[in-house]
């Protein structure tokens, strides 16, 4: 992995060398993402779909190159099953409007996990209220792996649809979706897979898995922000109407009603991202030519490194300790008992240098079963190594000995 790759590193904080570890909340580009987006901008803008002339064109030919490359990097079986959006929470809240006017009646359930991401819990709550349905959730065990057999008896006549984070964004722990979507599939149930954290981090196939949906972004996997996908079965696309009205979308207007446009263009009105999707496309090139497994097996190992390192310091905690993960790890610290607020931490880690989230990382009901108001949150790129957890945990023994000392 070249570090050089990716010029913000090169940059300071607070007199120090940055220390990036806030990768599950966005990654870094590398200069062959941002040479895209200035060459899209400086020589071939220009709006898709709709022009005759060379620079439409043009960028009408780079758009779709886009959605071809990631069908074949999810393993999709057409780039028609391929939604550009604007990342992951705008893909699963277009399902959850699409799907819930479809396929929801009231009474009907639907089931998402403990771990989840509010962009996995508010869309489903905001259907089940407008539609009088139930949202239920998969309850954690002690050690904060799903309980299955709960998940089980949960299915029934009245679940519609199951949406379940592949990997945890505060665990960083990875869930086992293929005996749950095995599981819901016998009842003849759809199953969502937010992606947000496991499509930058390892090979997901999504005709391996057989999920029927899958959502995630481009700015967690070395991309531009505001470009996301929403995948889905051609049989499920099909079947459900648009999300949105206005341009693209539509096949005919008249004043007696509209007729809409074929895959995937009848869910993606209006202007499209054109140079956020010519920019996904080089970070998916990029990652390929690293290779999937070699990310994988790169993190893996400094996840490892850095639990292992977490547990040599003094009343530190880390959650979901020795499960396997993949690039994050949540963990708080405790003085004499007592929690040291992950904020008071977080801010002494980046005034060494070293960027790291705090909170509840937009997971409040996985934070109150923990019983805490927050945590540390380390996430690791393509880009770290074994020196910035290091520099990390150097940095946090100096934190905690400050805070430890005011108590």
């Amino acid at each position: 992995m070249n570090r050089s790759d990716f010029p913000i590193l090169q940059e300071t904080v607070h007199g120090r060398p940055l220390v990036y570890l806030d990768n599950a909340a966005t990654s870094q580009k590398p200069q062959q993402v941002l040479d895209a987006i200035v060459e899209a901008y400086s020589t071939w803008n220009s709006n898709i779909h709709r022009g005759v002339h060379h620079l439409s064109q043009v960028a009408t030919m780079h758009h779709e190159e886009a959605r071809k490359v990631v069908a074949q990097f999810i393993h999709a079986r057409e780039p028609e099953e391929i939604v550009f959006t604007k990342g992951t929470t705008d893909a699963i809240n277009a399902l959850a409007f699409s799907f819930g006017e479809a396929c929801i009646d009231e009474g009907d359930e639907v089931i998402v996990s403990g771990l989840e991401h509010h962009s996995n819990i508010v869309p489903w709550q905001m259907v089940c209220e407008r539609k009088k349905a139930v949202l239920k959730h998969i309850p954690l065990r002690e050690d904060l792996t799903l309980d299955l057999e709960a998940f089980k008896g949960m299915l029934n006549a009245r679940t519609k649809i199951v949406s379940v984070a592949h990997v945890s964004n505060v665990l960083g722990t990875i869930q086992p979706v293929e005996e749950i979507i095995r599981l819901a599939h016998e009842k003849n149930i759809p199953v969502c897979i937010d992606g947000a954290q496991s499509v930058p981090h390892m090979k997901v196939d999504v005709q391996a898995l057989d999920c029927d949906f899958l959502a995630f972004s481009g700015h967690k996997m070395y991309g531009p922000t505001g470009i996301g996908v929403l995948y889905g079965k051609r049989e499920w696309l099909d079947k459900l109407p648009p999300h949105e009205g206005g341009g693209e979308m539509i096949n005919h207007v008249r004043w007696e009603g509209t007729t809409y446009n074929e895959l995937p263009y009848k869910f993606e009105a209006g202007t499209p991202n054109f140079v956020g999707s010519y920019g996904l496309q080089k970070a998916i090139e990029y990652m390929q030519s690293v290779g999937l497994e070699t990310i994988e097996a790169h993190e893996r190992e400094l996840t490892e490194y850095c639990e292992r390192r977490l547990g040599e310091s003094k009343g530190v905690k880390v959650y979901a300790a020795g499960q396997p993960k993949v690039g994050v790890i949540s963990f708080n610290a405790y003085n004499g008992g007592e929690l040291i607020h992950p904020f008071d931490i977080g801010t002494l880690l980046d005034q060494q240098g070293v960027a790291v989230r705090t909170g509840h990382h937009c997971a409040e009901p996985l934070i109150d079963e923990l019983g805490v108001p927050g945590t540390v949150r380390v996430s690791f790129g393509l880009y770290n190594d074994k020196k910035d957890v290091d520099a990390f945990i150097a940095a946090l023994k100096k934190a905690l000995t400050i805070l430890s000392s005011r108590a």
